[in-house]
């Protein structure tokens, strides 16, 4: 996936990064990336918070850290947790060559390690936006994570991938069905096939 980057798309053009990542996983190689329908999905979520602080839950290759910080203003923080180190080797890549590097903090190691540092490591006092792609049974706990640790504001937005395929039924139930949270699904399709799969957008309530 790297190697189709750096041969199609042109280095500092994140739109260019997305396209080449799309194609080829389209025409070679299926990849676990949130894709372009859903891709569509997230882009008018961040367009719509226009966020200045971002976490993103799950890394991968760096196809969704590309998507949202190329659509951030200029003084806006992407902080992003990987857990597997080849993924974030990779991705860091991948951001530097959509020339994004500025924008975005890719941080490795376990979100249940990092979320109760993010306050002391990174200055952050909440978090506007927050993207949950990573490990399907870590979102429930890893959102009970933030709202301990006081990351979470009212209006922050929660946006994560994956509910439906393969599923996320803990953290559905949660979110649809705390007063702290008002919660919309989004319908959509598993990246790349046309498997039923969706995005749920939630937001804090305080």
């Amino acid at each position: 996936m790297l190697a189709a980057v750096q041969k199609n798309a042109t280095r500092g053009d994140p739109r260019s990064v997305v396209k080449a990542i799309d194609q080829f996983c389209r025409q070679k190689e299926w990849a676990m990336n949130v894709g372009d329908e859903k891709g569509c999905i997230l882009d008018s979520v961040v367009t719509e918070v226009n966020p200045a602080t971002v976490l993103e839950l799950g890394t991968y290759c760096g196809y969704s850290t590309v998507r949202i910080a190329s659509l951030l203003p200029s003084n806006a923080k992407l902080i992003t947790l990987e857990f597997n180190p080849d993924y974030a080797a990779i991705a860091c890549q991948v951001i530097a060559w959509a020339g994004l590097e500025d924008k975005v903090q890719l941080v490795e190691g376990a979100s249940g390690d990092w979320i109760p540092k993010m306050k002391e490591k990174f200055g952050i006092e909440t978090f506007d936006l927050v993207f949950l792609d990573h490990w399907k049974d870590r979102y429930l706990p890893d959102t009970k994570l933030m709202e301990e640790c006081g990351l979470l504001r009212k209006g922050s937005i929660l946006l994560a991938d994956n509910v439906i395929c393969p599923g996320t039924p803990d953290y559905l139930e949660y979110i649809r069905n705390s007063p702290r949270y008002k919660s919309q699904y989004f319908k959509s399709h598993l990246e790349y096939t046309k498997v039923e799969d969706g995005l749920e957008k939630s937001v804090f309530l305080g």
